[in-house]
């Protein structure tokens, strides 16, 4: 019953903290984490990510969507020190990040996902958890030929691992090669590894894609259960099923840019957004003058069919 209630108080006082704002693009939030100014980037002549100010609340679960080759992905690469920005600047914790490395990024506690899961197939579960967990003492050279200076925090570090397999349902496969495992155990994987930093902002990159659908609940839940353990998490998704049901906020890209923000079911029914997605008043009724100007079009048509057989 307690359980139950924290929960539910953690994603009422998300969805307070977004009550009353305007749905539109770059809004201000109570308490931003993560505050994205003027970024840009640019491929040759392409401008693939022109967002212009945007605010991620913490504590609560932020969907970011749009159309293939919005540049969802791109974005998310500036952010974590995955790819360099052109211009603009952003800050986590009040910490600037730009032209920080991606190593340093994730000490900072902002850690995240990729679409395509980057396990190291060649080394075991439990390897590979422990590999996630950060100023390990036996990663220096000279302190590596003590055990005794960093046995006591390995052995922290696999506990720590054996509590997130379990949490995650991977217990089982602690000693299996990552390689082994299929698409939506390897995203299991992922998720838990990147725990193992202790992180305050997740950051998850398309969580359900190619996930068999036996575990797609399983993943919801623990994405879910992060916002619950007091962390904020962004992610990318196409599923809008998915959207819906988890986020309590969403932000919308189009062409490079952010182009609506607002709670799920207003971004649902946002004529910006279905345009974005199935074209510009693809369900639109016609007005007046569209109906005159068509009906002109096509008597014109005709009237030049007529001439011709003439």
């Amino acid at each position: 019953m307690h359980a139950d209630t924290t929960v539910t108080s953690k994603k009422a006082a998300a969805v307070a903290a977004f009550a009353g704002l305007d749905s539109e693009p770059g809004v201000a939030k109570p308490d931003p984490i993560l505050v994205i100014e003027k970024v840009v980037r640019r491929f040759g002549g392409l401008t693939a990510v022109d967002v212009d100010h945007v605010e991620v609340q913490r504590g609560s679960i932020t969907a970011l969507i749009g159309p293939n080759g919005a540049g969802k992905t791109t974005f998310f690469n500036q952010l974590t020190g995955f790819d360099t920005a052109d211009e603009g600047s952003w800050s986590f914790n009040g910490k600037q990040l730009k032209g920080v490395p991606a190593h340093r990024v994730a000490r900072s506690g902002m850690v995240r996902t990729f679409q395509l899961t980057k396990a190291l197939s060649k080394l075991t579960v439990m390897e590979n958890m422990r590999l996630g967990a950060q100023n390990q003492r036996g990663e220096n050279f000279f302190r590596a030929l003590i055990p005794g200076s960093w046995r006591g925090q390995e052995d922290e570090i696999t506990e720590r691992a054996e509590e997130l397999l379990e949490r995650f349902k991977l217990a089982a496969k602690r000693d299996d090669f990552a390689g082994s495992l299929s698409g939506g155990q390897r995203k299991l994987l992922e998720m838990a590894r990147a725990l193992m930093v202790g992180p305050e902002l997740v950051m998850l990159d398309e969580p359900m894609a190619g996930v068999n659908p036996a575990l797609t609940q399983s993943l919801l839940g623990h994405v879910k259960d992060l916002r619950e353990q007091g962390m904020t998490v962004l992610f990318v998704e196409h599923d809008m099923d998915m959207v819906r049901d988890i986020s309590d906020w969403v932000i919308v890209m189009a062409q490079g840019t952010v182009i609506a923000e607002g709670p799920p079911d207003t971004i649902m029914s946002d004529n910006r957004v279905i345009d974005a997605y199935l074209g510009a008043h693809h369900d639109a009724p016609m007005s007046v003058e569209e109906a005159e100007e068509q009906l002109q079009e096509a008597e014109a048509e005709l009237e030049a069919e007529i001439e011709e057989k003439a």
